[in-house]
């Protein structure tokens, strides 16, 4: 496209990634097809306001390309592009009043600025699906341009790079404003090596790097809203009903099953596996309302956000001692985790499959399980090295386009392998063959090796293979 320029530089080096990084309140269906695009949009709007010495401009446009265009419609791109031009951030817009946003800048025709200003934008015309070309920094970019009488005049590229996070091309990662941590941390290894001399616990240095940025209350205060957000999701999917959007004729099953369960555990409280369908439950309950575009927490994406609050109700249901210490310890060891797989490697399905994202979580809901239930750091670390390393390989390969089939079920057979994954390490001393660091390594080697039409494109896999009547 006439306008944009294509540097050849890989996305910079993450920074360090803070827990309230890693779990962002945001809506479905996708956090690097959804939250991400919306976020740039609104950036964007922000940014050119900020700008006058911008070239004069009375139009828009807006291009995406690889896997956002690729998938796009049925992940919501399109429509999340479109509210974040109409201001929309998906930590605070409510899901109901999108359509009505998208039916204004649809009959207007315009994106309106701050300054005052409104430039032409036909959502028909100027929201344009490149779905051959892919930039060279990441599958997922979109660029923006400012144009006159139809031609650009100025552009600027962003990369959603997973888990709604954002980049400017030839900038690092968008992340939260922070100093640097109390105690940085590269690697699995060096997280250890520092929890051995410092004395802490993986979950209490996480603490510790939190407190560096904000009040010890403040910090409790967030991971009691983030742990409330994941129950609400999981509460809201336990009574939704009818069909998911998309064409797919998928129908909701989590209401129906809940009531299944609540009826069994009535009459028989003797089943063995009665816990493993209650955790198939809430994994089923959060991506049902991901898919159907409801408020949902990325932990660390949307396609895995039914992983880390299954696990964790889990723990709140069935441990006897659970506790909100025990909430809180595992929320802090899963981002610990998170935070060193995101800096060497991916959390995007369209960067390295899905074991980007499944992966990813049931590392994070192993380590979290297996500090709440009061395992060492080493131990945490084996259970995190289990769950990935059982999740390597896997591709992302949606059927139509949208996060349903295989992602609903995959997360409810990724939560149960994570509470495997944390019981197998705890029965151990913590020693182990593979390194956390050795699995997250094989997977980014793995991620790049493996083919683009596994990696969110819907162009290999089952995408391909199962019919879409």
């Amino acid at each position: 496209m006439k306008g944009v320029r294509r540097s050849r530089r890989r996305q910079l080096r993450t920074p360090f990634v803070g827990m309230f990084d890693l779990f962002r309140i945001g809506i479905g269906p996708s956090s690097s097809h959804t939250v991400g695009p919306m976020r740039a949009a609104a950036e964007f709007l922000r940014w050119i306001a900020l700008h006058e010495e911008l070239p004069d401009a009375d139009g828009l446009a807006c291009d995406l390309y690889g896997s956002l265009a690729l998938t796009g419609v049925g992940h919501g791109t399109d429509a999340a592009v479109l509210a974040g031009l109409c201001g929309a951030e998906p930590e605070t817009v409510d899901p109901n009043e999108i359509p009505s946003l998208l039916a204004g800048i649809r009959a207007r025709r315009t994106v309106e600025l701050a300054n005052g200003r409104s430039l032409s934008f036909d959502p028909v015309r100027d929201l344009r699906f490149r779905m051959k070309e892919f930039l060279p920094g990441h599958p997922n970019a979109l660029a923006f341009s400012l144009c006159r009488s139809g031609e650009p005049v100025f552009s600027r590229i962003y990369y959603s790079v997973g888990g709604g996070f954002i980049q400017v091309e030839g900038q690092a990662v968008e992340l939260s404003e922070q100093p640097p941590p109390r105690y940085p941390f590269n690697s699995a290894g060096e997280l250890l090596a520092i929890c051995q001399a410092s004395g802490l616990t993986i979950a209490a240095l996480a603490r510790a790097n939190e407190a560096g940025y904000r009040p010890e209350a403040e910090v409790d205060a967030r991971l009691d809203a983030v742990w409330a957000a994941m129950s609400r999701c999981i509460d809201r999917g336990l009574v939704g009903g009818g069909i998911l959007p998309g064409g797919l004729n998928v129908r909701r099953r989590a209401a129906g099953l809940h009531e299944a369960l609540l009826e069994r555990d009535r009459l028989d409280q003797g089943d063995p596996l009665r816990a493993m369908e209650w955790v198939n439950l809430f994994a089923l309950a959060v991506n049902e309302e991901n898919a159907a575009g409801g408020r949902v927490v990325t932990a660390p994406t949307n396609g895995a956000a039914g992983i880390i609050p299954a696990v964790m109700r889990y723990y709140e249901r069935f441990i006897t001692n659970a506790s909100r210490d025990g909430i809180h310890a595992f929320l802090l060891a899963a981002a610990a985790i998170g935070s060193i797989i995101k800096r060497n490697a991916s959390i995007s399905g369209a960067d390295v499959g899905c074991q980007g994202e499944v992966g990813s979580a049931a590392a994070m809901a192993a380590a979290g399980l297996a500090a709440a239930l009061g395992g060492t750091n080493e131990q945490i670390e084996n259970a995190a090295e289990i769950a990935l390393e059982h999740n390597l390989g896997l591709t992302c390969d949606p059927v139509g386009g949208l996060v349903q089939i295989p992602c609903i079920e995959r997360n409810a057979v990724a939560a149960v392998k994570a509470i495997n994954a944390a019981r197998l390490a705890l029965h151990g001393d913590g020693t182990h063959r593979v390194s956390l660091d050795q699995a997250i390594e094989t997977m980014r080697q793995t991620g790049k090796d493996m083919k683009r039409k596994y990696k969110e494109t819907s162009l290999g896999g089952l995408a391909v293979n199962v019919p879409i009547c």
